[in-house]
């Protein structure tokens, strides 16, 4: 049996559901399990080190339920590599080139269905707003990564990064607030049945922004960062 550790991925064996695990670790390690938390409101990101059976209990959930549908899933591992380096490349790719091309888009979205539904009791009134806050957090947040954690990383530097990374699990703490924020503007996705093809794809892209943020962050906390907050 295969218990996964905050400091280790897999790069082929896939999660023991029936070891303990926290949710974190399970997120990072189980492809779509981060849809199945957020679809029960289970933080897996910045609140990701709590066990399943503990997340479950707190949503209401019994945990041989929500083992079972994790369980369900496809057995594989996520796509994000072990080795460090290419951790740091595959991050970069995946989020922070993926976050700055779709927050750009869901800004100028948010500001057309805000306008035209203005009317509406149900328009996600403030949101073009908060998509602006998020585009410039994460820009900051992310150049912070790319001009000094990353590039000490990538240098092979055997002493502790843990002041940078102090800094930038701050910021994740920051983000995760950002992410509840979105939801509740959003009414957690729930579309009003008269709601137009815009407002249709606005929602599917924020939904896809938070999914992707909450896997950003946690596979950070939960391996990339413990592998360097200690001096090797």
């Amino acid at each position: 049996a295969l218990t996964l550790r905050s400091n280790a991925m897999p790069s082929a064996a896939t999660p023991d559901l029936s070891e303990p695990m926290t949710v974190g670790e399970i997120a990072a390690a189980l492809a779509g399990a981060s849809a199945v938390f957020r679809r029960h409101k289970i933080d897996f990101c910045c609140g990701g080190d709590v066990p399943l059976e503990v997340a479950a209990r707190e949503r209401g959930i019994e945990p041989e339920l929500l083992r079972a549908e994790l369980a369900a899933l496809e057995q594989v591992p996520t796509d994000a590599p072990h080795e460090s380096n290419d951790l740091v490349a595959y991050i970069l790719s995946r989020y922070h080139d993926t976050h700055r091309r779709e927050l750009a888009e869901l800004r100028l979205l948010a500001g057309k269905v805000e306008a035209v539904h203005r009317a509406h009791p149900e328009v996600p009134a403030g949101l073009a707003q908060l998509l602006e806050q998020a585009q410039h957090e994460l820009e900051d947040h992310m150049r912070k990564e790319e001009q000094i954690l990353f590039p000490a990383i990538r240098s092979g530097f055997k002493g502790s990064l843990f002041g940078p990374i102090t800094v930038m699990r701050h910021e994740h703490a920051s983000h995760a607030e950002l992410i509840h924020e979105l939801q509740a503007v959003c009414r957690d996705f729930a579309l009003p049945q008269d709601a137009c093809r815009s407002w249709q794809g606005l929602y599917r892209g924020v939904e896809k922004l938070v999914t992707d943020l909450m896997e950003h962050i946690n596979l950070e906390n939960t391996v990339l960062f413990p592998r360097f907050e200690h001096s090797r």
